[in-house]
């Protein structure tokens, strides 16, 4: 499943988080793993002198450096590479030329109002890369951590949502895990958000009967896959201006969730280059890792 694991990191707290998560990961897996952090190029035409243009390279190389020592208590070896260019543009060729399985990136970024927010760099290596991301919450464990008990897959019954499903029972497979299986009605889409006169019962009955049946699918294929794994089914209703995205995080609280692995899009595949709305919300409000992965064009 993870043969190859790339960690960016920028030598700020949230990217150490990250990086642990990666490593264990790596560990779990047997993965080789490289480590990259990118001086941009634009930060560099616009610093004045030779010496300033010095001292910022040396960051990315002190940032490498604190991870290879951290990978280094953990028992394991890194390769470690300082780029130059657009921090995404550089994160996602790396990864593509090494044919790496997945991305490792902190999620990053808060406004004065304390709503969370991805950071940019992160941001836009969701919409640029197909390599699946791990994007890890500040305020993440700081060890070497791959407790993931409980892990969830969301689903609408989309091809678009169901590209996650491989990667869960892989991680299943190698950490214990229970997976979690969830449809979100979202009754708000699904009466419209100015429809005054509520939803018929049985039209509310006949959206949880299919999402009953997504999810019963996806459980089949998993127990098909790997019948040893334990899987647990659950279709849950919102009523949510947050829509589905409240629902997850709801389930995410109620069940004691350690990792969400969600596809990009769901039912909705207008704009392949932009990140689906739910997984979107997802990221900026759940405090476990989230693993979002992209179905192949």
């Amino acid at each position: 499943m993870y043969d190859r694991i790339v960690i960016a990191v920028d030598g700020s707290e949230e990217a150490r988080r990250a990086a642990r998560r990666g490593l264990a990961l790596a560990k779990a897996f047997d993965a080789e793993v490289d480590v990259v952090s990118v001086v941009e190029r634009k930060t560099l035409r616009l610093t004045e002198t030779a010496d300033e243009k010095r001292q910022l390279r040396e960051r990315g190389e002190e940032a490498l450096a604190e991870i290879e020592d951290i990978a280094a208590e953990g028992g394991h070896t890194v390769r470690t590479e300082l780029l130059e260019g657009k921090p995404a543009a550089q994160i996602c060729d790396h990864a593509e030329s090494t044919d790496a399985d997945l991305l490792v990136v902190g999620r990053q970024g808060r406004t004065g109002l304390g709503r969370r927010l991805l950071g940019g760099v992160t941001e836009q290596v969701l919409h640029r890369g197909d390599t699946p991301v791990l994007v890890v919450p500040d305020g993440d464990v700081n060890e070497l951590n791959t407790d993931y008990s409980d892990v969830l897959i969301p689903t609408d019954g989309s091809d678009n949502a169901e590209v996650a499903v491989p990667h869960g029972i892989g991680v299943a497979e190698r950490c214990g895990s229970t997976l979690h299986v969830l449809n979100v009605v979202d009754l708000q889409a699904a009466g419209g958000v100015f429809d005054a006169g509520g939803l018929d019962r049985a039209f509310i009955e006949r959206l949880e009967a299919r999402g009953q049946d997504a999810v019963e699918r996806v459980a089949t294929d998993i127990t098909e896959s790997v019948p040893s794994l334990t899987v647990e089914t659950a279709v849950e209703r919102t009523t949510s201006m947050d829509g589905a995205a409240a629902g997850i995080e709801a389930y995410l609280e109620e069940n004691g969730i350690d990792l969400v692995v969600m596809g990009s899009h769901g039912r909705s595949n207008l704009t392949r280059q932009l990140l689906g709305s739910v997984a979107s919300a997802v990221l900026r409000t759940v405090d476990v890792p989230v693993l979002v992965v992209k179905r192949p064009d």
